[in-house]
C-alpha cells in the first residue's frame, strides 16, 4: 500500500513527508513527547528533562514545533519573565503516533 501511495504522487507531496517534514530532528519528538507526559512545562523544565539539548537548539525546535502548530507558547508579563509551553490540539493529535513508537521500541529493544 505504501509503495502505491508514493508512485501515485511525488514523494514531497504526501503526508507522510509532511508529517516527518513537522517531527524531524533529534529533539523535536523527544520535545513533544515531554509535553505529553508533563502537560506544561517551562523552558528551564525542558532543558533539565533533555539534558543533552543545547539551549540554541532548544530554543531553535521549540520556535519551529510552535511556528508549525504544534505546540503553545504562553508568555506571562512579569519579571523575570515566565514562558510555558504545551501541547497544541494538533500536537496531541500526534501523541497516539509516537506512543505507538514507543510501544514498537519497547517490543523490539534489544535485551542488555
Amino acid at each position: 500500500m505504501f509503495a502505491d501511495y508514493i508512485e501515485k504522487a511525488n514523494f514531497q507531496d504526501t503526508g507522510f513527508s509532511y508529517t516527518l517534514s513537522l517531527i524531524s530532528g533529534k529533539y523535536k519528538m523527544v520535545i513533544l513527547y515531554c509535553l505529553m507526559e508533563f502537560q506544561v512545562v517551562r523552558y528551564n523544565e525542558l532543558k533539565r528533562y533533555i539534558r543533552t539539548i543545547s539551549h540554541k537548539t532548544l530554543s531553535a525546535a521549540l520556535k519551529e514545533l510552535e511556528r508549525d502548530g504544534l505546540i503553545r507558547r504562553k508568555e506571562y508579563p512579569q519579571i523575570p519573565p515566565k514562558v510555558e509551553y504545551s501541547l497544541s490540539e494538533k500536537g496531541g493529535s500526534l501523541m497516539e503516533i509516537l506512543d505507538q513508537l514507543c510501544v514498537w521500541g519497547e517490543q523490539h529493544r534489544p535485551a542488555e
